[in-house]
């Protein structure tokens, strides 16, 4: 018999030994998104359709004595079951003539609850017992507390302590209130009871007397006592938290989904930004313009402090959904700065000088100023600040469109998927797609560059986590120096045509930018602290008249950095620049034939630049009335001067903008002229195609063919394919029916010199 016994001890204590699963939870849990300093931003319910946040590792002081004090004050003396609150439980539900207590221990509730709503029989008491007391041997009290905390019910599909908080307090259990926190420590009990508009009277009972249990055992003293005792219950839930929707579906897209995500986000400046971008939306709705998207990033940290995807809303034809940070937009102009660094940083140019601002056609591509006018020629940093096109396009056809489209993907931008011939000289224009994310993180990158700090492979959204340096390519900080300083002033032109003002307290490095077909706008600015990136549009790609940078996103930029504080401007990198001479005229590098000439402090790689190819000497007569030569005047009659001559076609247009300009004098009588040209050919261009197309009977409509000539007051006849079609004085411009195929057209002025230019007809069938 004895042996009996022995052997049926074994067993049931391996059974003990072995009830107890290796996991008593794994129930799918929400995703909780809180920002840098815990605070939540918003969270998803889990799979199972429970708002069940992931189990915590403690539990805080005041839930702690409260559910003790509640449910097992002896919980910290026993080891899973209480004789104690059993024989209480006996004695209650005697008196009460029904079972009204179980006289179950937090363990064994724990057990309870990790099996799924087994019916409570007797059977079932054992297990719970089994389970719970063998629970205590492999978990510490504080740890079995957690694990009833993180999976209790809550009322309704809200499950465990920190999901209660959230979605009736709308706050986290460390920042409970005693009284708050009693009516979470009844609810696993009678999880019924928090059902608005019913149970009023019977959980605001039962909160005051788990309260009065704690004010006699001293866990509270008499005025928190009071202070609790007067709180009311909950009635409506507050609104579930939903500050950043879209960097929440982005956590959740990146594989975080059922996790805890501490974010790089301030939650504050989130709702402040938030705001921001709902009241330019109310003005841009007007416009039928919906959609908008805000990123700040932290320049000294790499971390974006607000992520703003799109507008609210929840309308489906609006777009609002769609978070636009990553999505591909056409760029329009935003780009231009990286050429402006880049081609300084490659000693391609100054930042100052002159840039040809002219009607052009590159390769069948032909540019426009929005403003549709020309200067002739304008600095490179005065066409950076104004976004001119036609002066980025040409040095941009300088500086190669493979080294540019190549030096884009090396500082981060990840949306060129074509070979550079694909883009064309348009790529610096919007023929290429990018993303917010990649914007601010290149722009930062030349920030941070600048603050002596490691360029980034990718911002931080994960509060906690190193930001991952090197790897990135930015220009040097004298060339990111010059391009911060042209994109400084806080004048800029209205879709490059009219002006308007902007005030702000502080150096903002900024740039706008609009998409062909007012599809995107854009604008980015850039202190030493912080980068902001604005997009406005609309999700589907709709465009609108008035979509344009400067006027639909500029606004929410500035607005923006008014809530950021104050930022101090970069430190000059005195260390990467050297006092260069430049031509004052020009902007150019001196050259031995630059007569004024002033000493700037640029990039060291200035000094790789080409020197001024506009001043040259040139011969007069005494008078300086003529240009002349050898062949019709002495040398000892020659009067030599250094003078600023740009060539004819960049001259007809300088000229109008700069009264100054002083034009070189024609040649006297008897003096040829074979050094330079005098004609230049505005259109058609060399070798050009040209459609023009044709009218009801057939025939082709006219066209206008332009040329400059130095001297103005000087015929110019004209001849297509040999025959005579016009003479022109003053304004060189003549109306032309050329018919389909190949033409010559030939000109020649009062001096005999001559211009050949070709060109082909086509019309479409």
């Amino acid at each position: 018999m004895r042996y009996y016994l022995i052997a049926a001890f074994l067993i049931l204590a391996g059974i003990w030994w072995f009830c107890l699963p290796n996991e008593l939870f794994n129930d799918p849990t929400s995703t909780v998104l809180k920002d840098r300093h815990g605070n939540i931003l918003g969270a998803r319910i889990a799979s199972d359709g429970q708002w069940r946040f992931p189990a915590r590792d403690q539990v805080p002081y005041k839930f702690e004595q409260a559910i003790i004090q509640f449910e097992d004050r002896d919980f910290y003396d026993h080891m899973g079951f209480s004789f104690k609150a059993f024989g209480r439980a006996i004695k209650q539900n005697i008196q009460a003539g029904e079972v009204v207590s179980g006289g179950s221990t937090i363990s064994m509730q724990t057990i309870r609850i990790s099996r799924k709503g087994q019916t409570r029989s007797v059977f079932e008491k054992v297990v719970e017992v089994f389970q719970s007391t063998r629970m205590e041997m492999s978990y510490s009290k504080e740890e079995i507390l957690a694990m009833y905390a993180s999976n209790a019910p809550m009322g309704g599909n809200v499950v465990g302590l920190d999901a209660a908080a959230w979605r009736y307090f709308g706050t986290t259990p460390e920042k409970l209130s005693w009284a708050e926190t009693c009516v979470l420590a009844i609810l696993p009990n009678s999880p019924g009871l928090i059902h608005p508009g019913r149970n009023r009277d019977a959980l605001l009972k039962k909160r005051n007397r788990l309260l009065k249990r704690l004010y006699e055992v001293k866990i509270l003293d008499k005025y928190d006592y009071e202070l609790a005792i007067a709180e009311p219950i909950p009635d409506k839930p507050p609104l579930l938290p939903n500050i950043a929707p879209h960097l929440m579906d982005r956590i959740i897209k990146n594989g975080q989904t059922g996790q805890i995500v501490l974010a790089t986000v301030d939650i504050q400046l989130q709702n402040k930004v938030n705001r921001v971008v709902d009241n330019h939306h109310k003005r841009l709705s007007k416009n039928e313009i919906h959609n908008a998207a805000v990123l700040i990033v932290n320049n000294r940290t790499g971390e974006v402090i607000s992520y703003v995807g799109n507008t609210a809303g929840d309308n489906p034809e609006n777009g609002n959904a769609v978070d636009v940070i990553p999505a591909p937009r056409s760029t329009g102009s935003i780009l231009k700065p990286f050429l402006f660094a880049g081609m300084i940083h490659y000693g391609e140019i100054t930042p100052t000088q002159l840039v040809e601002d002219v009607p052009i056609i590159l390769s069948g591509y032909s540019p426009k100023n929005y403003n549709g006018k020309y200067d002739g020629a304008v600095p490179a940093n005065k066409a950076l600040a104004k976004s001119l096109n036609v002066p980025i396009v040409k040095l941009l056809k300088q500086y190669g469109v493979q080294k540019f489209h190549h030096q884009l993907k090396r500082m981060g931008m990840t949306t060129l998927h074509q070979p550079s011939s694909h883009y064309g000289l348009s790529l610096v224009l919007g023929g290429a797609e990018a993303s917010l994310w990649d914007l601010c993180l290149m722009y930062s990158n030349m920030a941070r560059t600048l603050n002596d700090q490691n360029s980034l492979n990718q911002l931080k959204l994960n509060s906690g986590e190193a930001a991952t340096e090197t790897g990135k390519f930015t220009p040097n900080k004298a060339a990111i120096w010059s391009t911060f300083e042209a994109m400084n002033g806080l004048a800029r032109p209205e879709s490059e045509g009219l002006w308007e003002q902007f005030n702000s307290s502080q150096k903002i490095a900024w740039k706008t930018g609009t998409s062909f077909g007012f599809r995107d706008a854009w604008a980015i600015g850039v202190t030493a602290d912080y980068t902001v990136g604005v997009w406005v549009g609309n999700a589907d790609g709709e465009g609108r008249p008035g979509l344009i940078g400067i006027q639909a996103a500029a606004p929410v930029l500035f607005d923006v950095f008014e809530l950021l504080p104050q930022s101090k401007w970069f430190k000059k990198p005195l260390e990467d620049m050297v006092p260069i001479a430049i031509c004052r005229k020009s902007g150019y590098r001196a050259s031995r034939f630059s007569s004024d000439v002033d000493t700037l402090l640029l990039p060291k790689s200035c000094l790789e630049t080409t020197a001024c190819p506009f001043c040259r000497k040139v011969h007069l007569d005494p008078s300086k009335s003529y240009q002349v030569n050898s062949s019709c005047l002495s040398s000892f009659e020659l009067v030599t001067e250094n003078r600023f001559v740009l060539p004819p076609i960049m001259e007809k247009y300088y000229k109008l903008k700069n009264p100054s300009y002083e034009p070189l004098p024609p040649y006297k009588d008897l003096c040829s002229n074979t050094s330079e040209e005098a004609i230049a050919v505005i259109y058609p261009k060399e070798n050009s195609r040209i459609y023009i197309p044709k009218n009801l009977d057939g025939q082709h409509s006219k066209t206008v063919f332009e040329v400059s000539h130095r001297q103005d007051t000087l015929k110019v006849y004209w001849h297509l394919n040999d025959q005579f079609i016009g003479t022109t004085e003053g304004n060189h411009e003549l109306s032309v029916i050329p018919e389909e195929g190949k033409h010559t057209l030939t000109l020649v002025d009062e001096l005999g010199q001559s211009y050949v230019r070709h060109f082909e007809v086509f019309s479409k069938e």
